[in-house]
């Protein structure tokens, strides 16, 4: 498996292109912005997308949808509880001053324990809410990627529509308690380990575990 980071858009969010070398199959992880720049390391490693998937609704992680399964045809995955964030994003980004090209429905709402295939690359999807309501995360081969549930020593914020303090404490000690060598990918900033977080990360004192 091959990973490539990308930063995008002007809240800086982190979009994934994972993909298997042998087979050139490929997923896309929150495709927030920048589809030009996305659809670059695409085509230069002749890559196969097979699915889009969105950690959650928010408008910073879905951005460049609509354009990047215009131009892969690839499926768009999300959970059906972040489906009304999801179609209102084109307003959130207006009241934040931005603009986004609202992304189409979704081709497939994913739940907790699907799996999400691309050649050899299997992904796990767990569901965890507390950024918003469908909040999903991708576990598999070593690798969580995270989207706004849990950041290098933080969390998502829960202030916006949907957030739940209650559900993100639940997720956050569910993804704590994977193993300890499993690499982080947040949507935001820097890679982390599940061991770095249980000692670093700020949330661990408002479990308890």
């Amino acid at each position: 498996m091959k990973i490539k980071s990308i930063i995008v858009g002007p809240i800086q969010s982190n979009c994934y292109i994972a993909y298997d070398e042998k087979s050139s199959d490929a997923i896309v992880i929150d495709p927030g912005e920048e589809a030009g720049k996305i659809m670059r390391e695409i085509d230069q490693n002749h890559l196969k997308v097979r699915y889009i998937v969105c950690t959650h609704g928010h408008f910073d992680h879905i951005g460049a949808v609509a354009e990047v399964k215009k131009k892969t045809g690839a499926k768009v995955a999300i959970n059906k509880k972040d489906i009304e964030i999801y179609r209102h994003a084109g307003e959130l980004a207006a009241s934040w001053g931005f603009h986004i090209d609202q992304p189409p429905d979704p081709d497939l709402l994913v739940e907790d324990g699907d799996e999400i295939v691309a050649g050899s690359l299997r992904f796990r999807v767990m569901i965890t809410p507390g950024h918003s309501p469908g909040g999903i995360c991708l576990y598999g081969i070593g690798v969580l990627f995270t989207g706004d549930t849990i950041f290098a020593g933080s969390v998502g914020r829960t202030d916006l529509y949907g957030g739940d303090m209650g559900e993100l404490k639940k997720s956050f000690a569910r993804l704590i308690s994977l193993p300890s060598d499993t690499v982080i990918l947040p949507g935001h900033g820097s890679s982390s380990t599940i061991r770095e977080e249980k000692t670093t990360n700020f949330f661990i004192h408002e479990l308890s575990i």
